[in-house]
């Protein structure tokens, strides 16, 4: 996309998700106790309210659940236009991860497309970033 993008700061709680992809791996964090899949990474589950979470390494897969093309240059050297997308990720009930759809056209991007984790570093952050799956 051009111009670096804007990058998270690294905590204990987010280190995890934000430079799994050194390996290729989606990573969210789960509850050891219900299962439940926790996005943002926080330390207590929402839904049983167990401290016992940690990473999980999830297919890396999802579909598009909605999406919009920006044209707007945000940032000089930012590329434009580009999709912003919702991902549901696949194998991970009711996590969605905000995202862009990389590697086509903005006008091939549909909703229900099936997509694939792709990610970009830059520095030691692995930003995932989805491509669709043909």
């Amino acid at each position: 996309m051009g111009a670096p993008r804007v990058l998270p700061r690294l905590d204990a709680e987010n280190r995890f998700f934000w430079t799994g992809g050194a390996d290729g791996k989606l990573r969210l964090m789960r509850c050891q106790e219900c299962a439940t899949f926790i996005h943002p990474p926080r330390p207590v589950c929402r839904k049983c309210l167990s401290e016992k979470v940690a990473p999980a390494e999830v297919a890396g897969t999802g579909t598009v659940d909605t999406f919009t093309i920006n044209y707007q240059e945000w940032r000089p050297g930012l590329d434009v236009p580009y999709v912003i997308a919702r991902v549901a990720i696949d194998g991970a009930p009711g996590v969605y991860l905000t995202t862009n759809i990389v590697g086509c056209p903005v006008e091939a991007v549909q909703i229900g497309d099936a997509v694939q984790v792709k990610f970009e570093r830059q520095g030691e952050i692995y930003l995932p970033l989805f491509e669709k799956i043909d």
